[in-house]
């Protein structure tokens, strides 16, 4: 049988409701929540390890970056054909999007959790897990980065967004739908991933800010980050990718600083593209040497600008590293 690592790393999947709070706490070790996962046994040989115990908010891009380095190690075992890690599902995306452009490997790499916690009825937490081991063993689940898998579907790292705050089924690939399933203790792959991007960095750009835009906004917020020291910003900008006239001398003064500003749409799906040649429109805003960031959401735009700066400060690298077709 395939040996798997399998990484606690907290969330929803290792607590309970403390009954003093009336709330859910981390509660449950990695090997209760493993006992839980009966007849595993017979499909793999785990290995069990503890990074952490942190709920899901609590995961800073320096955790990630730290954990990314713990699973290199463990992925480079001889012995280790897959690894498994369990996340708290609030920030499960970033992690997995980060590790993913930071892990190089061949071998599966599953992130998973759970939406319920170990005191609810229908705990998802042990369901989600072995289907998670079950995808690590396929043959199949190579060479395609970082997978999330809940609730029976897999999901790219890449193109997975937690989309509803209490569904079993909240994570989904609104534009492309799920690369697989498991099915009866088999993965079934739909589809691949034709494109796998590595920024292989062993630091991070901490100072990499995120701004939503919305009707009126003005320049306000850009002068204010890039004064608290800001290395990068992205920006959610309006439909395909255009803001309101008042926020462009912000943008433009903050690249003239030096400042890295990468653009992505609010838009649930769709990239941007610079179709607009208005005031505040996306043609204006490539001429000031904005960086266009396809159709990644902003969260993850972040995590790709963090560690693109922390690779390089070159700007056209930078640029070929979001736009590069």
């Amino acid at each position: 049988m395939k040996k798997i690592a399998v990484i606690f790393n907290g969330g929803t999947i290792s607590m309970k409701i403390d009954p003093r709070l009336q709330a859910a706490v981390p509660s449950l070790s990695g090997e209760e929540i493993m006992s839980m996962v009966t007849g595993i046994e017979e499909y793999a040989n785990i290995e069990s390890f503890n990074f952490s115990n942190l709920p899901g908010p609590h995961v800073t891009p320096n955790k990630m970056l730290e954990m990314s380095k713990y699973v290199q190690n463990i992925v480079d075992r001889e012995d280790i054909e897959g690894v498994v890690i369990t996340h708290g599902t609030d920030t499960l995306e970033e992690t997995a999007y980060f590790l993913h452009l930071n892990i190089k490997s061949s071998k599966p790499i599953i992130v998973t959790g759970a939406m319920r916690n170990g005191s609810e009825l229908g705990y998802d937490g042990p369901a989600n897990l072995s289907a998670a081991i079950c995808t690590a063993i396929s043959e199949d689940a190579s060479n395609k980065g970082v997978l999330v898998c809940m609730n029976d579907e897999l999901n790219s790292a890449e193109e997975v967004t937690k989309v509803h705050s209490m569904h079993l089924n909240t994570f989904q690939s609104p534009e492309f739908g799920p690369i697989g399933i498991i099915d009866n203790n088999q993965v079934i792959f739909y589809r691949d991933i034709l494109q796998k991007q590595n920024i292989l960095t062993n630091k991070i750009e901490e100072n990499v800010e995120l701004v939503k835009c919305a009707a009126g906004m003005n320049s306000k917020i850009f002068d204010f980050l890039v004064e608290s020291g800001a290395k990068g910003i992205v920006l959610e900008g309006l439909g395909r990718g255009n803001v309101p006239p008042q926020m462009v001398d912000g943008i433009k003064r903050a690249i003239d600083k030096g400042v890295v500003v990468v653009l992505v749409t609010r838009c649930f799906m769709g990239r941007v593209l610079d179709s607009y040649g208005y005031e505040g429109g996306g043609k204006e805003l490539r001429k000031l040497g904005v960086i266009f960031g396809n159709n990644l959401p902003g969260q993850k735009a972040r995590i790709k600008l963090m560690l693109a700066l922390g690779q390089t400060n070159d700007y056209d690298l930078i640029k070929e590293i979001f736009e590069k077709k």
